[in-house]
């Protein structure tokens, strides 16, 4: 795993370079910021490249009805891109954004979580060995995530306090 800050684009656009800024100052991660740019450069052209300070609530709501009737986008896509938007106004431009209604709402998806039993759980970990048959123990019992198991230490474990420290985690939360 790689220790190196990450590296800093320099955008030719103020807009941008002050989006970019502020995602960096408020701890976002790089996959989020390049996202979040992404959507904002989507947003601008979409309205012919004009500066977004000039383009006001009803803009918004233009385009992110767009996504859902023109590009039929999935719902967490569109709520994506009202949270990058919304973003540039609050933090970039000082301005918020209003309720954004009435919104051309993308439709979520409908789908049934699929759900182990406890039997069927004990079957699948009682066909496991060793190291594999450790980690989803852990997974099924403790809640952590793969990777953070994945990393888990013997000094991270406390038997006394029955406690694992999660180094990294989401959050850097103890679990």
């Amino acid at each position: 795993m790689s220790t190196a800050a990450p590296r800093q684009r320099m955008y030719r656009s103020p807009l941008l370079q002050a989006l970019s800024r502020e995602l960096r100052l408020r701890h976002y991660s790089d996959a989020t910021a390049r996202t979040y740019i992404r959507w904002v450069v989507r947003y601008v052209r979409y309205h012919g490249t004009c500066h977004p300070s000039g383009l006001d609530r009803d803009k918004v709501v233009e385009f992110l009805s767009a996504l859902a009737i023109r590009n039929r986008v999935a719902a967490s896509t569109q709520n994506q891109a009202m949270a990058a938007i919304s973003f540039l106004y609050r933090e970039v431009l000082g301005t918020p954004l209003e309720e954004l209604e009435p919104i051309a709402r993308a439709k979520r998806s409908v789908r049934v979580p699929v759900v182990l039993g406890q039997e069927e759980v004990k079957q699948v970990i009682g066909r496991m060995k060793a190291t594999p048959r450790l980690v989803a123990m852990l997974l099924y019992g403790s809640g952590l995530r793969v990777l953070e198991c994945l990393r888990l230490r013997v000094k991270d474990l406390d038997f006394g306090a029955h406690e694992i420290v999660v180094r990294g985690g989401k959050g850097d939360k103890i679990a």
